[in-house]
């Protein structure tokens, strides 16, 4: 090999690194400073929290320490009520009330607690959270390596959001996960760019505004950042 083609060969590496990389800074960018911890997020009327799979019909341990940020953003009165979306393709495989009967657990009231059962991506339970819901402002609840794109997705789609970010040891499933987020980050720019139908629309869902209905912020808070 020549140096002339060595030289070429390190830059079509280095080009293509800069593409790969350029979807992810693209999210951090939109995401700005909407990034948040349970602890000091805005108040917003409802909480979306999005699926991460189910151990032997539980919330798995990433899926449940979402949850937990859900519970605790309902008990200080951030959110009046929460959106859970996830994958309920299969009769055996019930994300959305695997999350609702965990949060019910915690102490959040049953009808506060919404699913939606056809969030199959980031992208559809964003999507369907605006157009099927009718969420307009809301708190996304998922983990740090995450929260960006589900954060730049949903003002894609017509929501004001902010994210609320889960912490999590930087072990191996923590690396798998920010991994996975590389080609996630291209897809959420496909979807952000041609805001495609998502996978099942179906029709207009009121059980959200059923459980918004009535019930006010609570005292010294606003439903406004």
């Amino acid at each position: 090999m020549t140096v002339e083609t060595r030289r070429r060969a390190v830059q079509v590496a280095v080009l293509l690194c800069v593409l790969g990389l350029l979807p992810a800074t693209w999210l951090r960018v939109t995401a700005g400073d909407r990034v948040r911890t349970a602890a000091d997020a805005p108040s917003a009327p409802v909480a979306v929290v999005f699926g991460a799979g189910l151990w032997d019909g539980e919330p798995s341990p990433y899926l449940a320490h979402r949850l937990d940020a859900a519970v605790e953003l309902y008990a200080r009165g951030a959110v009046r009520a929460v959106l859970v979306t996830g994958d309920n393709s299969r009769r055996d495989y019930d994300e959305p009330g695997a999350m609702r009967e965990y949060l019910v657990r915690r102490g959040v009231p049953a009808g506060d607690v919404v699913g939606d059962h056809a969030g199959f991506d980031t992208w559809d339970s964003c999507s369907r959270a605006r157009r099927i819901f009718g969420v307009e402002r809301a708190l996304l609840v998922s983990q740090d390596f995450h929260i960006h794109r589900a954060l730049a997705l949903c003002r894609a789609a017509g929501i004001d959001a902010y994210g609320v970010g889960v912490g999590e040891p930087r072990d191996g499933a923590w690396l798998y996960g920010a991994l996975r987020e590389l080609p996630g980050a291209v897809k959420a720019g496909l979807d952000a760019t041609f805001t495609p139908d998502p996978h099942f629309l179906g029709p207009r869902e009121r059980g959200l505004e059923r459980a918004l209905a009535g019930r006010a912020p609570s005292p010294g808070r606003s439903d406004h950042p």
